[in-house]
């Protein structure tokens, strides 16, 4: 195959100044090519010596993840192109990027990779996405030069021109990046990743190589996300700004265009948008009050088992588990009903049996991957790429819980081996980041390595649409709860479109990990082995969404938060949402729902709630645009009483509001 790379800049006499000669001679200098080369939409750095004897075995490498490079270390010399083929080993080399395995050695800021034989020759590569600041000289000071510092702080040897300056590199960069003089040091300049022409339209600004937010959340929404919408929003502010005066005063509605092209298909609440039935505001009726219980006790659980072990009376035990959650020493077990890892009507022989079964199916799985060695694995760029992610996410597991205190504990190493071996149960997904989130409270609460396996595999099976390249499981939840909302509270929504935030991406981060970052650990358990009940609806998680925005809807709209302050807020409530609270609101909204004999179509199938054929209230005067649908209540009971309804419905003033119509026909995730 051919080259498939561009070269956009190229300079010879770019030399390192080695610190490995003992004398200032000759023999301290480098003479080496620089290039900027564009290759698939990526930009790359290169600079390598100008010698024809060079052993490209000794070739060094930075890694995309500058995260990880705390030590230099050597290319393997099978995977070198030689002689002749020079040029071609372009292609193999910028696969090495990735493929480069790094020795845990503490990296000083400043230090230059050291080398046994001083007159070794040195090369590098890098990603322009990993560029963190270029330093320069100062004016006057002999030869022009440039350090490049990629992130963390790890820093790359300086290169001098000789040949010339380096203003025509900079340029080159900057068709790539914006470059912004550091507050602190003017020779400093610090890399925005976003395309320097501001003056396009953001739609044209997608279809170019884009090395901002937009790359990070198609291919990374959970570093997206998981960083913190405010965080994300400034960035967005400031890299559109750049060093043109003329940006400062960019509206927010195309700051949220730009954030609403990175998942197409998400353009909803729009009066022209196709596919939508416009529907007169519903009077939902009161909603009532909720109560929540006790949790189900091991005294409870056990009257509830037979004498050959299967569970008796389900569906009760089912809603005891809604209604108060589980008492902790019971979820090692009831969690592997609740999963589906255990059937609910089997005995304690089957499960024993079963588990000696699931048991060998995971070591044999666990050997695949690490029976692997490291030579098949620099030829499986999937599975390379899988191990990255995955020692990534663990190294970033919340350590607040005992469980997973310091770097070399034991359910560290297990949340490692767990992911790894789900890699070969499902190869076809892999690993996706935010995978470790839903992970580490199964392990924690299970204890042992094969039941947090299979109770994972179980989850990831009603959560694998979230992890789907296409996305498609979090394009569909945040239109229906969109779709949801809206019903609940259209003059909200229309707030929310009016400040650009419509599209509800703050609620992003909610649905991809199921509120894992939003509660604290022992919150999350009890809060998602309620939902695990499947009750009191379909898609309660998104009830439980409706159910922490109206918490929030008098703030939002009495303070007059506009777009950024918004993402900002949302974010803010991490750790500070009362779970006991909002569990009883989403069962209050289900319960009002449920009791609505008009509820829209759309509706009625998000929540899985039966309809019967389609009403038309005002039939009999030949008026059909109204329409709603009769759902029957479902067979979940509450003990509640009524309360006032929803704000919504004491404005008897006429209003309508759109539903999607496609919103139901999506399959939920």
């Amino acid at each position: 195959p051919g080259i498939h790379y561009v070269i956009i800049y190229e300079q010879e006499g770019v030399y390192i100044h080695s610190s490995c000669g003992k004398t200032n001679d000759q023999d301290s200098l480098i003479s080496g090519i620089l290039r900027v080369l564009e290759k698939d939409a990526e930009v790359i750095v290169d600079w390598r010596p100008l010698d024809d004897a060079l052993d490209s075995s000794s070739i060094l490498y930075a890694g995309k993840d500058s995260s990880s490079v705390v030590e230099w270390t050597h290319t393997p010399k099978e995977r070198v192109h030689r002689g002749s083929e020079h040029l071609n080993s372009y292609e193999a080399e910028w696969d090495m990027v990735n493929t480069v395995s790094f020795k845990k050695k503490p990296h000083t800021n400043g230090d230059a990779p050291s080398h046994r034989n001083g007159k070794s020759k040195w090369s590098f590569l890098f990603s322009l996405t990993d560029l963190k600041s270029i330093k320069q000289n100062k004016e006057g000071m002999g030869w022009s030069y440039l350090v490049f510092c990629l992130k963390d702080d790890v820093v790359l040897p300086a290169l001098h021109f000789h040949h010339g300056d380096s203003k025509l590199l900079i340029e080159s960069l900057e068709k790539y990046v914006v470059l912004c003089e550091s507050p602190q040091d003017k020779r400093t300049l610090l890399v925005n990743f976003q395309n320097k022409s501001l003056s396009q339209s953001f739609e044209n600004l997608l279809d170019e190589p884009a090395y901002g937010l937009i790359q990070k959340i198609k291919k990374d929404p959970y570093t997206a996300t998981m960083v913190g919408f405010s965080k994300v929003t400034n960035y967005i502010f400031d890299s559109l700004r750049g060093s043109d005066p003329s940006t400062h005063q960019r509206p927010p509605s195309e700051m949220a265009d730009f954030l609403s092209d990175a998942i197409p298909g998400l353009k909803i609440n729009q009066q022209e948008e196709p596919g939508f039935e416009v529907i007169t505001r519903i009077d939902l009726g009161e909603r009532p009050v909720v109560q929540r219980k006790e949790p189900v006790s091991l005294e409870e659980w056990t009257k509830n088992i037979d004498s050959e072990g299967r569970i008796l009376n389900v569906d009760n035990m089912k809603q005891m588990i809604f209604r108060g959650g589980l008492s902790h020493s019971l979820r090692k077990q009831a969690w592997k009903f609740l999963l589906g890892y255990f059937p609910w009507d089997s005995t304690k022989e089957e499960r024993t049996q079963l588990q000696k079964q699931k048991t060998d199916e995971y070591f044999r799985m666990k050997l695949q991957w690490k029976s692997v060695s490291e030579e098949q694995e620099k030829r499986n760029s999937r599975l390379r790429d899988y191990r990255s992610l995955i020692e990534k996410d663990v190294n970033r597991t919340d350590r607040t819980n005992k469980f997973y205190e310091g770097q070399d504990n034991p359910g560290l190493i297990l949340l490692h081996d767990i992911l790894m071996t789900y890699c070969m149960y499902d190869f076809d997904l892999g690993y996706v980041q935010g995978m470790s989130d839903l992970l580490s409270p199964l392990l924690y609460v299970m204890e042992n390595e094969v039941d947090a396996f299979w109770c994972f595999a179980s989850y990831m099976d009603q959560m694998h649409q979230n992890f789907e390249e296409q996305m498609q499981g979090m394009k569909t939840q945040l239109i229906q709860l969109s779709t949801l909302l809206r019903l609940l509270d259209s003059g909200f929504c229309s707030y929310l479109e009016s400040q650009d935030s419509g599209y509800l991406y703050f609620c992003f981060r909610w649905l991809l990990i199921r509120f894992k970052r939003e509660f604290s650990f022992l919150d999350i358990l009890r809060l998602w082995e309620v939902m695990w009940t499947d009750l009191p609806c379909k898609n309660f998680h998104l009830l439980l969404c409706c159910a922490i925005l109206e918490s929030e809807k008098q703030q939002i709209m009495e303070k007059h938060y506009g777009f950024n302050e918004i993402l900002k807020h949302i974010n803010e409530l991490s750790m500070k949402i009362d779970v006991e609270d909002i569990l009883c609101k989403a069962e209050a909204i289900s319960l009002q729902m449920v009791q609505c004999k008009e509820l829209p179509q759309a509706v009625c199938e998000i929540l899985g709630l039966q309809g019967s054929d389609v009403t038309t209230p005002d039939s009999d005067t030949g008026d059909d645009e109204n329409v709603g649908t009769t759902c029957h209540p479902s067979t979940f009971h509450s003990n509640t009483s009524p309360a006032p309804a929803a704000s919504e419905a004491k404005d008897d003033r006429p209003a309508q509001m759109l539903v999607s119509q496609n919103a139901s026909r999506l399959t939920p995730a």
